[in-house]
């Protein structure tokens, strides 16, 4: 029998689970994770599941894994001394940015600061139009030129980004090639080989960020499956790229840029898995870690992807503040609110939750490992949601006392506040800041959230899924089994993948068609060399689309393309399909507008994997008493008050158990808890279904 792993390491713990083919284990596991060594907190916890289930390591067929320790790479600059070369005049391009000001009124505006100081930002003499003419050549003398400063300045790592190279990357290619052989213990990305798309700012940022990761991810995918052979798992190691998509160590490798939004996209195809299952192909995905939540919208059954991101945003929520990541990446929007987001009263007397957080060390108050500022998770615990002795199933006790002293101190005296009122004033402004982002994403979408189902998860999710459905007046909630877990379990059901680009601009009516199928073709062709060597003897599928707009507008939308070849003769397929996408979005269009297309993608994609998802247990008469637990104290925000709450044993819940709210349901890595008149019944997956209209 094959056994499967995902691995997902986040801010504050390190999440595996392990299942089989046949569904007869659905084995999960949480340790800490180990900031300055994050593969051995999967490891740690690689062995204790393995353990827990009685499965020898040999049996492991692969392990899918998806980190976030290239984000914090970029965040915390803890990188190699890096250099961008670029066509000459173009140097201080990364600091210009776009001239925007992501708030006009912040006299003392932050920005990301650049990953190659000026004083390693070299310039060569050449220069390609944007028809990808060659308008002046690049000469040997100016190669020895760059590679003498490269030297000179002792760098680790090379970004070189050339002005219009996505249009002819000959002279990119060169200078690469210079470098490499010059210098080979030097890094060296190239623009055209990670984002071959025109907008200079956003491919210089990126190849300058891929570049960056690039040695540490060599080192820490090489270590990691190391360690993973020494314990015994014979299997592949894949990772989870920002799209959905898994790729082979030796990819991610040399695209780290692609990785660093693979542990949240685990957790939105997750959602949309579970979706398909529970018959809802449309909802909204919530995601709540110990550092922050996430949420995402799923439609048809798929996460929505947006054409590029940003990390090291100077101001959380401020689009424009951070550098920009121009790949593609699972669409969401991410607030900085988790179970470790810190309370405090500011000078304003004002109540703020996060967006810092005590991490996994110190961690919460309660966590008992130094940590003395309240956290989210410590106002649950005084509110009687968690139970001190059953956190991750015993092996990790809360202490209450320490998170009730916290809070008093500061929350509670500097407000006038109870402690139970502070607790409840830091879980209820969470839950409306967690609200509040998810509505504004949704509109952006063109959603209507109050029509989407809430599908909660992360070890904090379920337990304030309720308060946000109520917010955000959801018809109902989601919670599955394994919820803490759950970003592993979208680990296990991404198919092999990976996406191409290619800008090609022009008017529809006067487009190039021969060019646009020829750059289809490679790209296809493209996809099947690297995912054949993935998945051999497997088909590979695409999916094709354009980023296409109206004659004059600043920003392109995302438009699929009709199967087949493209030619002349399918032009009106390709506006009516535009149309349909721009009335999607913005509810209208411009009629007898130009249209203009700028760049041409496709997705390659292997077969996707099935998961049989375990079968709750099955009782003729099935009752809620069967499992319970018993009753503790629980915050009443109906009357103000703590009030005996029945606690259930969500292992012990057979198929087709109903429970009437408030009720608390447990399981080892998550907690539901369930509101006054919230009507809920668990289905054959033991997912409980939250019934919240009135």
């Amino acid at each position: 029998m094959g056994y499967r792993i995902g691995a997902d390491i986040g801010g504050t713990f390190t999440d595996l689970i392990l299942v089989d083919d046949a569904g007869g284990t659905f084995q999960v596991g949480k340790v800490l994770t180990t900031p300055e060594r994050p593969d051995d907190g999967v490891l740690a916890g690689l062995g204790l599941t393995l353990e827990a289930a009685g499965v020898p390591a040999a049996a492991v067929a692969h392990v899918i894994h998806g980190t976030t320790l290239f984000t914090n790479a970029l965040i915390e600059r803890r990188g190699p001394r890096t250099a961008l070369v670029t066509t000459r005049g173009f140097r201080d391009v990364i600091e210009i940015a776009r001239e925007h000001r992501y708030d006009i009124y912040d006299l003392h505006l932050r920005r990301p600061r650049p990953l190659a100081p000026r004083s390693l930002r070299f310039e060569v003499d050449e220069r390609v139009l944007a028809d990808g003419t060659v308008r002046t050549p690049l000469d040997r003398a100016a190669i020895d030129r760059v590679l003498a400063d490269l030297r000179v300045h002792a760098v680790e790592a090379v970004a070189v980004c050339l002005i219009h190279s996505y249009a002819h990357d000959a002279h990119e290619r060169q200078l690469g090639d210079a470098i490499r052989r010059a210098l080979p213990h030097v890094a060296v990305t190239l623009s055209c080989e990670v984002v071959r798309e025109l907008r200079e700012y956003e491919r210089s940022s990126t190849t300058l960020a891929n570049v960056y990761c690039q040695s540490q991810a060599e080192a820490y995918l090489h270590r990691l499956g190391a360690g993973l052979r020494r314990a015994g798992v014979p299997g592949e190691l894949y990772v989870m790229q920002s799209t959905g998509g898994l790729c082979e160590v030796e990819t991610a490798a040399r695209y780290p840029v692609r990785l660093i939004e693979s542990g949240p996209a685990g957790g939105a195809l997750a959602a949309a898995h579970y979706g398909r299952v529970c018959g809802h192909a449309d909802l909204l995905s919530f995601d709540m870690g110990g550092t922050t939540a996430k949420a995402c919208i799923i439609a048809g059954g798929e996460p929505l992807i947006a054409p590029e991101f940003e990390v090291d945003r100077q101001y959380q929520f401020k689009k424009g503040s951070g550098l920009p990541i121009k790949v593609p990446v699972i669409e969401m929007i991410e607030i900085g609110t988790g179970g470790g987001s810190v309370a405090r009263v500011d000078a304003l007397r004002r109540l703020v939750v996060g967006p810092e957080s005590a991490g996994a060390s110190p961690g919460p108050a309660s966590y008992g490992r130094g940590g003395t500022e309240p956290t989210v998770t410590d106002a649950d615990l005084v509110l009687g949601y968690l139970d001190p002795d059953f956190f991750l199933g015993g092996q990790m006790p809360l202490d209450v006392a320490a998170a009730r002293s916290a809070i008093e101190a500061r929350v509670g005296r500097p407000l006038g506040l109870g402690v139970e009122e502070a607790a409840w004033a830091i879980h209820q402004l969470a839950n409306e800041s967690m609200a509040g982002a998810a509505r504004i994403h949704a509109v952006e979408r063109g959603k209507d959230v109050g029509a989407l189902p809430l599908f909660a998860f992360g070890g904090a999710g379920p337990v304030h899924a309720h308060g946000v459905a109520r917010i955000l007046r959801s018809p109902s909630v989601i919670c599955p089994r394994g919820a803490g877990v759950m970003s592993t379990v979208g680990f296990l059901v991404a198919p092999m993948a990976f996406d191409f680009v290619r800008t090609l601009p022009g008017e529809l009516d006067d487009l190039d068609w021969p060019a646009v199928a020829r750059a289809l073709e490679e790209m296809e062709d493209e996809g099947r060399a690297i995912l054949g060597r993935a998945v051999p003897g497997h088909e590979v599928t695409f999916r094709r689309s354009a980023d296409m707009r109206y004659r004059k507008q600043g920003y392109e939308i995302r438009v699929p393309l009709p199967a087949g070849r493209l030619d002349a003769s399918r032009r009106d397929e390709v506006r009516r399909s535009f149309e349909d996408a721009y009335r999607a979005l913005y509810g209208h269009t411009v009629a007898a507008a130009p249209i203009d297309a700028v760049s041409w993608r496709v997705v390659a994609t292997g077969p996707r994997p099935q998961l049989t998802l375990p079968r709750a247990v099955s009782a003729p008469d099935a009752s809620a008493a069967a499992a319970r637990k018993g009753a503790r104290l629980a915050w009443a925000p109906e009357r103000r008050r703590l009030e005996p709450v029945p606690v259930y044993n969500r292992y012990a819940l057979a198929a087709g158990t109903a429970i009437e709210g408030p009720a608390i349901v447990e399981e080892r890595e998550s907690t539901v808890v369930l509101g006054a008149g919230a009507r809920t019944h668990s289905d054959e997956w033991g997912t409980l279904i939250v019934d919240l209209r009135p």
